[in-house]
């Protein structure tokens, strides 16, 4: 018999989304045996993308920080050898649809960054006289319970088996109804007792990002009704019967529930003269509203593994480029340059393989927020982009940026 669990469910999200969110197992479906009938499920319902999608569009900082983490990790463009003329048209063009690499990789990298997992179709075909990569909705993809394919459905909450396409997994290729070799790469961040989905890396702070958006919730709430007090407006009268006074009371208390500037009317009996009176509901708790916001606010960056100034946060000491800069040299160390390696070492493997040049000879180009020109460029070349004089044979305008910054320790007259 199956075992059944009990669901986590806050409040931020939609019931049907929230099914998703497990209490034994964020993505249970990953590695328990229910799921479809030909596919593995992605969470109890098989809709936890959906659920991780609705947060990242509700919560301000959390969704900033997914935005950064995959502009950084898309680079700044690619450098390849002049010589290596497939793969340079390659990366100026993978797919019909006229986009480059880098649009393609910043959009695997939100997905990585948003869900733990990221799909990319590979296209070819037997003679490997083209390469294209499409980028992969992952919400829309399933992994089959073959091991050697995805599913992909445009709403997986309404499933037909006559509407899914299945593509093979890469390595594996087979040919198409356009008569081209398809694959599907999958891309996913590991984590024990998951053997078939990824876990996105901030899914300790799924509480705090629900923190952030209900904080902000109340405030707009508190600015739509302009600061106004709630309160209940006692007026003379009576009630039939017990119930009917226990129905006002629930009735009070349903409408209040997070709604401040709001005003109840209940009808009380009086004997004697005309009592009726408002009865302000106050509240003096503001500074324990903005202290959590600020500490879900901080759990959210240590979430995600991430650093406040790459996402435009600011600290108590104010804003400081250096820290800025620090800061990215951090994270590019421990995050940038590994998720990069991740997505790119498929794709290096395509271009030797299919395209005949040397894959590895591809590099991302990582330049910091704080530095229009990067450390490498000469001093003639920065002059020669801002648009200013520049003489290529004068001695002081052969040395490199960096010799000329604080780093270095030549200066130019």
């Amino acid at each position: 018999m199956e075992k059944k669990t009990k669901a986590y469910t806050p409040k931020v999200f939609s019931p049907r989304a929230l099914s998703s969110l497990d209490k034994v197992g964020i993505v249970g479906g990953a590695t328990s045996p229910r799921g479809g009938g030909e596919w593995w499920r992605w969470g109890s319902d098989n809709l936890f993308p959906n659920a991780l999608s609705l947060l990242a569009r509700r919560s301000t900082i959390h969704r900033r920080i997914i935005n950064d983490k995959a502009d950084y990790i898309s680079g700044k463009g690619f450098a390849c050898p002049e010589e290596a003329v497939r793969t340079r048209a390659f990366l100026d063009k993978v797919n019909s649809h006229g986009e480059s690499l880098r649009q393609v990789l910043n959009l695997l990298a939100f997905d990585k960054a948003l869900f733990g997992n990221a799909f990319v179709e590979v296209v070819t075909d037997a003679q490997h006289s083209f390469l294209a990569l499409f980028h992969q909705d992952a919400s829309k993809c399933r992994l089959a319970k073959d091991g050697a394919h995805v599913l992909m459905h445009h709403d997986w909450s309404h499933y037909t088996s006559a509407d899914a396409v299945t593509i093979p997994l890469y390595p594996l290729f087979e040919e198409g109804a356009d008569g081209n070799l398809h694959s599907l790469i999958h891309y996913k961040d590991y984590e024990p007792m998951f053997s078939h989905y990824g876990v996105p890396p901030y899914i300790a702070g799924l509480g705090v990002s629900s923190i952030a958006y209900k904080t902000d919730d109340w405030n707009i709430s508190r600015l739509e009704n302009s600061f106004q007090l709630s309160g209940v407006m006692l007026l003379d009268g009576g009630v039939d019967s017990e119930e009917q006074a226990a129905e006002l009371m629930a009735a009070a208390q349903k409408r209040f529930a997070g709604q401040p500037g709001q005003v109840m009317f209940m009808i009380k009996e009086c004997d004697e003269g005309d009592s009726s009176r408002f009865i302000p509901i106050t509240s003096s708790n503001e500074g324990d509203w903005k202290a959590l916001h600020d500490q879900a606010t901080t759990d959210i960056v240590v979430a995600h593994s991430w650093f406040r100034s790459l996402s435009g946060l600011d600290y108590s000491t104010g804003f400081s480029a250096e820290r800025i800069l620090h800061e990215y040299e951090v994270a590019l160390n421990t995050v940038i340059l590994g998720e990069q390696a991740e997505l790119m070492e498929p794709i290096r493997a395509l271009i030797t393989s299919v395209l005949g040049e040397d894959g590895q000879s591809v590099e991302i180009v990582n330049r910091p927020p704080s530095r229009s020109k990067p450390l490498y460029m000469k001093v003639w070349e920065a002059r020669r982009a801002d648009g200013l004089d520049y003489d290529p044979e004068d001695p002081n305008q052969q040395i490199y940026v960096a010799q000329v910054t604080k780093y270095g320790l030549k200066n130019v007259d």
